[in-house]
């Protein structure tokens, strides 16, 4: 995946916006305020943090050793670092960018849910 692929993902869904609030070659992809990616998207190999369920992220980890870690200056329990240079499918990139956006989404209050559909 490149980064500009990345960026598309992450901004394709519903009220998702890229901001700067660390540096400028930092994006942070949030949802109503909310972050749900986060990504130097000059660095090589290129990364990105994502939020991830506590257990689903120690599995990941142990099932993508190298390419899936405990997320970069995040708090490990619930974020990792996820490298989408090519080497994890790009289906399975897809995917743990969605489940970051529905983790978070899922931690809004029910009326902003409903308004992003996803109830």
């Amino acid at each position: 995946m490149t980064p500009k692929q990345l960026r598309t993902l992450c901004l394709s869904f519903n009220e998702a916006v890229e901001d700067f609030p660390f540096a400028p070659d930092i994006s942070v992809f949030k949802v109503l305020g909310k972050m749900f990616a986060l990504s130097w998207l000059d660095n090589r190999p290129l990364t990105v943090n994502l939020k991830c369920d506590p257990e689903d992220a120690v599995r990941l980890r142990g099932e993508y050793e190298g390419l899936i870690i405990p997320g970069y200056h995040m708090n490990k329990r619930h974020w990792n670092t996820v490298t989408v240079d090519g080497e994890l499918p790009d289906r399975l990139v897809r995917e743990l960018v969605e489940d970051s956006y529905d983790l978070v989404v899922a931690g809004l209050p029910r009326a902003e849910r409903l308004r992003l559909d996803r109830p």
